[in-house]
C-alpha cells in the first residue's frame, strides 16, 4: 500500500497553489464572440466538483478544508459575482449546458442562485437540451447532474452507458489521448466521482483493474501526468485498487515545492495566466486523486484493524 501520508501531503500541497493562484479562475466577459464568453467557465465548475469531493470524503485536514471552503467563497463571491456571470452566460448562449454544469456542484454546497434554478427547470423541459449535441461522455455526466439536481435525466442514465467509449471495452493500445479521458470521465460519472464504486458495472471494473497499471506505467514513464493523475483517481473508484505504489510516487516527484504539478514533463514558462491555464487542470486532478486514494487507504486500515 502507498504511504496514505504521500497521497495526503500532495493534495494539501495542490489545494495550497491552488489558493496561491485562486485569480487565475477568472472570467473574460469582452473576450472575442469567436472565442466565446463560457471557455472560462469550466476551470470554475472544476474547482467547485472537486472541492466538493474534499467535503465529502472528510480526510482533509484543517488548513486543506479551510482553503476550498475560502476558494469556494473567493469564486463564486468574486469570480461568478455571486452567480450573476452564470447568468450572463445562460442569457448569452441560452441552450448551453455549460452555466448549469458549473452551478450544479455550488448549489451542492449550498450556494444558491434563484435565476440559474429557473432557468434550469425550463431548459430541461425542452428537447433542443436533451439533444444538444455533445460526446456520450458529457451526455452521461450531463444525466447525472440532472439526476442531483432533483430533476429526471433526459436521456435515462441507464440508457447512455452503453453508448461511451469505455463499455466497448476498446482494445488497450487505442487508449490514448482524448479518448484515454473518456474513459477516466465516464468512471467518474457512473460512480459520482468516486462516491458509489458500485455505480461501475462489474465487467468494466475488472477491464479496468486489468489494464490501469499498464497504462500508468506507459504515462509515467512519458510524464504525461495529467493523464496519470485521472488514472489514479479512477483507480481509487474502483472496488478494489489495481495499481501498487510505483505509480503514486512517480506522480508525487512531479508535483513542484509549491504544489503544481505539470501536465506534461516539466513546468511550463512565461506569462502567469498562461502558465495558470496548463497548469490548474492537473493541480486539480492532484487534488481530487489524493482526496479518493486517502479515503480508501485510510479505511483500508480500518478494515484490517477491526
Amino acid at each position: 500500500m502507498t504511504d496514505p501520508r504521500l497521497i495526503h501531503h500532495m493534495g494539501a500541497q495542490a489545494i495550497e497553489w491552488l489558493w496561491a493562484h485562486r485569480d487565475g479562475f477568472r472570467l473574460e466577459p469582452d473576450v472575442d464572440p469567436e472565442v466565446g464568453f463560457l471557455e472560462r467557465f469550466k476551470p470554475i465548475g472544476e474547482l467547485a466538483l472537486i472541492c466538493g469531493v474534499l467535503f465529502r470524503e472528510g480526510v482533509a485536514g484543517s488548513r486543506q478544508a479551510r482553503l476550498a471552503r475560502q476558494l469556494l467563497d473567493h469564486t463564486w463571491r468574486e469570480t461568478l459575482d455571486g452567480g450573476r456571470m452564470l447568468v450572463r452566460g445562460q442569457r448569452t448562449e441560452p441552450f448551453s449546458t455549460v452555466p448549469f454544469e458549473v452551478y450544479l456542484p455550488f448549489r451542492e454546497l449550498g450556494y444558491s442562485q434563484p435565476e440559474m434554478d429557473r432557468a434550469t427547470a425550463l431548459n430541461h423541459r425542452l428537447d433542443s437540451w436533451a439533444r444538444f449535441p455533445v460526446t456520450p461522455t458529457r451526455r452521461l455526466g450531463l444525466s447525472a447532474f440532472q439526476r442531483r439536481f432533483g430533476l429526471p435525466p433526459r436521456p435515462p442514465e441507464a440508457d447512455l452507458t452503453g453508448t461511451t467509449w469505455l463499455a466497448a471495452t476498446p482494445e488497450p493500445w487505442t487508449v490514448e489521448g482524448h479518448t484515454a479521458y473518456d474513459i477516466t470521465h465516464t468512471v467518474f460519472h457512473l460512480t459520482d466521482w468516486g462516491e458509489h464504486p458500485g455505480g461501475l458495472p462489474p465487467h468494466l471494473a475488472d477491464y479496468l483493474t486489468v489494464w490501469l497499471p499498464v497504462w500508468t506505467d506507459d504515462w509515467l514513464d512519458l510524464e504525461r501526468w495529467d493523464l496519470l493523475g485521472e488514472l489514479l483517481a479512477v483507480d481509487a473508484c474502483l472496488p478494489r485498487p489495481a495499481l501498487d505504489e510505483r505509480a503514486w510516487t512517480g506522480f508525487a516527484a512531479a508535483q513542484r515545492p509549491d504544489g503544481a504539478v505539470p501536465a506534461v514533463r516539466a513546468m511550463p514558462e512565461g506569462d502567469p495566466d498562461e502558465v495558470f491555464d496548463l497548469v490548474y487542470h492537473p493541480t486539480l486532478v492532484a487534488a481530487f486523486a489524493s482526496v479518493l486514494a486517502t479515503s480508501r487507504a485510510l479505511s483500508a486500515l480500518v478494515g484490517a484493524a477491526s
